[in-house]
């Protein structure tokens, strides 16, 4: 959580900083873009990883690389010499190692609890993605006027020594490799497609993957469009953005901490797509919002659904997909949600500022549905496309239980260790 603090504090005043350089949606689009290129690069890579070395290992290993990019920021930043193509090949290195750091993390956890606790422990670590999404604004708002950008990278430096002196101390257990190694005799090739076509395999699978992919799309799209909104809605108020995703993470540890008492729904899947319905109902509200208090309270309710939609779909691939393969079978899973999600980051900003801030301001046909609610300011280009967005991740959740593969996908797939 320490850890995340720091690199979220850093994320968020990274934002600010772009924003007050440019003033362009498309500028911020590109850094999250960027970040999630390369996880798309090495995705098929990652999980062959995973699931051959010491997954100890690699979470300390990427934690010190992640910890040398935002000494590089610091470096060129104190120089005067940071610009944003450094930013953009800087995020390309940390989702590189972020990335790697993340399966590892979510492959050792069905090693260390009994498959009863799946969608709990899986609440766990949104609890302490949202926990930083509340402290890291707070923080930046309060601190970021008087330390500036230089002090909250040293912040972060602080933050990532605690996170790799946790790892240290925990013991991380290692998969039983006698599955693992009959998929090592394999070809290269045969290895490095082996969770793809293991997917592919199971029709199930195959629709939730599928169907993940559209969600992440549409979320991702409001997801990258949220902050400009505000800013664009506030003229570049931090303090308003801060209180808007403070309240976004309050959401998200309110969702993560019931769902890891009560357990979440018997049936998963019901609980997955709740949770996409919830959460396009959320942003729904976010977009046609004007006002602090109506932002505040939709990323409360959006932030809230996601912990119990992805702590969902986790704990259904946990208890179908054998352990020794988890890493192969899930990082594939995760690099086709990375390129529907980059794909969302690459086209928000010039959908925004080329298509949907033109027609607002147009005065035309468009321009005259959308206004009475939404006005023309720089804003409201935006809050269409969150608008959209929004309206899609409920229809893909209402649509998923016309699904019969999807929707009996708890009792069509066995579990691993029943196989």
């Amino acid at each position: 959580m320490a850890s995340a603090i720091g690199t979220t504090m850093t994320q968020f005043a990274l934002t600010i900083w772009i924003w007050q350089l440019t003033q362009e949606t498309t500028a911020i689009a590109l850094l999250s873009f960027f970040f999630q290129l390369p996880q798309i690069l090495i995705g098929i890579f990652s999980g062959l990883v995973i699931d051959r070395c010491n997954r100890k290992f690699l979470m300390i290993f990427s934690d010190a690389s992640v910890a040398l990019c935002t000494i590089a920021i610091g470096g060129l930043y104190f120089t005067a010499h940071l610009q944003l193509w450094h930013l953009y090949g800087l995020a390309i290195a940390y989702g590189c190692f972020g990335h790697i750091q993340g399966l590892a993390y979510i492959a050792s956890i069905p090693l260390m609890v009994s498959k009863q606790q799946y969608t709990r422990v899986s609440s766990m670590r949104a609890v302490v993605d949202y926990s930083s999404a509340i402290l890291a604004p707070a923080l930046v708002g309060s601190l970021y006027p008087t330390i500036g950008l230089m002090g909250i990278l040293l912040i972060d430096l602080i933050t990532f020594a605690i996170g790799m002196t946790s790892v240290l101390l925990v013991k991380i257990p290692q998969p039983d490799h006698a599955e693992a190694e009959q998929i090592n005799g394999k070809s290269i090739w045969q290895q490095l497609f082996w969770g793809l076509n293991y997917i592919l395999a199971r029709p199930s699978l195959l629709a939730m993957t599928l169907i993940f992919c559209l969600f992440l799309f549409t979320h991702q799209l409001s997801e990258t469009l949220s902050q400009p909104l505000i800013l664009a809605r506030t003229d570049g108020n931090a303090q308003v953005l801060s209180t808007v995703v403070i309240a976004a993470g309050v959401g998200g540890v309110v969702g993560a901490t019931s769902l890891s008492i009560l357990g979440g729904f018997h049936r998963r899947m019901n609980g997955m797509l709740l949770g996409f319905i919830g959460a396009g109902m959320g942003d729904l509200l976010l977009g046609l919002g004007r006002i602090p208090w109506i932002w505040m309270g939709a990323q409360f309710f959006s932030a809230f659904h996601i912990p119990l939609a992805f702590s969902s779909s986790y704990a259904i691939w946990y208890a179908k997909v054998p352990v020794a393969v988890q890493g192969r079978v899930l990082a594939t899973a995760h690099t086709l949600g990375l390129i529907v999600g980059a794909m969302a980051s690459l086209l928000a900003g010039p959908l925004v500022d080329r298509v949907f801030a033109p027609m607002m301001n147009s005065g035309g046909w468009f321009s005259s549905l959308w206004a009475p609610w939404l006005g023309t300011d720089m804003g409201a280009g935006i809050a269409v496309l969150v608008i959209l967005a929004a309206m899609s991740m409920i229809l893909i959740g209402v649509g998923g239980y016309m699904i019969p593969v999807l929707r009996q996908a708890e009792d069509l797939l066995p579990d691993h260790d029943r196989e």
